[in-house]
């Protein structure tokens, strides 16, 4: 049986994006290692019939001794499983799994989910990030990014070049028959949602300012955030607004879908994404979609077709993008969504992804990759 281990950050990384790949790896008889963080949810997996290693890591910390234990326990992973191929995704299991897989000589496939706020906003740290990586990357038998632009600001980087195999899927993609298609609410009230985890490479801070300003102007409108916190300075700012009646906060939640049904709009104005999940699978519930002309976020949008595209990190433009949208008839409103959920169906389905990467691992454990 052919071993394939998988590294990963975090339960919900797997979960959210990835669960459909790996039933389809046990399906076809593969045995499944999950190398993640220690959590009550990883039963899901174990229940599924993956093998799971309990493997700490933070994946905001910049320690370097939490970061070398990182890369200690991933090759005495590997020696332990001895996997036919390892997949990694996000940053740390890139960089630590990559650097291990060359130690122990064994076939990796990265997938670059992200840039990751090191590149950015181009920390201190991204020169460190850089060395790193073209060590991690060098043996990679495959490379896959979410988008184009990723592949040539990591070519430019010289962290990869012209002899990679690399591979370009649509994200993750979106399961469209858990994400169904529902005609825009009712009513003449507009409501624009921020899905996404809240901290300042999401836009969160423009998406606030846009909407003080517009609750001034229309009654008719409402502004929700919806995810969980992931930098602490922005726990009293939400809370401030909402007070304020600015916003309404709902968490993090586990109903995204019900969520965006009862939406007008959904808005990501993020300063870079690997492809924007939460804005597929807007456009998958048939939703009009409004995010910043940035790589991992302009794929989902054809302006003025299922949506609009704002300028990056520019609080008046997203005001002004958002305040069009409230002023569009409701009909054309109503096109857009259905435009979106189009070009879901076309673009984004999960399985047009999960069939891209059977294939390649299909070729690599049976020494054709």
């Amino acid at each position: 049986m052919k071993k394939i281990l998988i590294l990963a950050n975090h339960f919900i990384t797997i979960y959210a994006f990835r669960r459909e790949l790996i039933r389809e790896l046990l399906e076809q008889g593969y045995e499944v290692h999950l190398a993640l963080p220690e959590s009550d949810e990883n039963n899901y997996f174990a229940t599924m019939g993956c093998k799971i290693i309990n493997t700490p890591l933070d994946r905001r910390s910049t320690n370097p001794i939490s970061d070398l234990k990182l890369l200690f326990q991933y090759i005495k992973i590997i020696k332990s499983v001895k996997p036919d191929l390892i997949l990694t995704y996000t940053i740390k299991p890139n960089t630590y799994g990559g650097i291990a897989a060359m130690v122990c000589r064994a076939n990796v496939m990265h997938t670059v989910t992200g840039l990751g706020s090191v590149y950015i906003q181009d920390l201190w740290q991204k020169n460190i990030a850089v060395i790193l990586n073209k060590i991690a990357f060098k043996s990679a038998l495959k490379v896959v990014f979410l988008n184009e632009d990723n592949k040539i600001f990591y070519k430019n980087l010289g962290i990869i070049s012209s002899k990679h195999d690399t591979m370009i899927v649509p994200g993750s993609g979106v399961n469209i028959e858990n994400f169904k298609f529902a005609e825009l609410p009712e009513g003449d009230k507009t409501t624009f949602s921020f899905v996404g985890r809240i901290l300042k490479d999401k836009g969160i801070e423009e998406y606030i300012s846009a909407a003080s300003d517009l609750i001034s102007l229309y009654k008719n409108v409402e502004f929700e955030v919806i995810g969980f916190v992931d930098e602490e300075k922005y726990v009293d700012l939400l809370s401030k607004y909402e007070q304020e009646g600015v916003i309404k906060y709902l968490g993090k939640r586990n109903d995204i879908p019900n969520i965006m049904k009862k939406s007008s709009c959904i808005v990501l104005p993020s300063y870079g994404e690997g492809r924007g999940t939460v804005l597929q699978e807007g456009a998958a519930v048939g939703r009009p979609l409004i995010t910043c002309n940035t790589y991992g976020c302009r794929e989902n949008v054809e302006d003025q077709y299922n949506g609009y595209l704002c300028e990056i990190a520019d609080a008046k433009s997203l005001k002004d993008t958002m305040e069009k949208f409230i002023n569009l008839p409701k009909e054309e409103k109503a096109l857009m969504g259905r435009r979106s959920r189009k070009k879901a169906e076309r673009e984004f389905d999960r399985k047009i992804v999960i069939q891209a990467y059977i294939d390649e691992i299909k070729k690599i454990v049976n020494g054709k990759g």
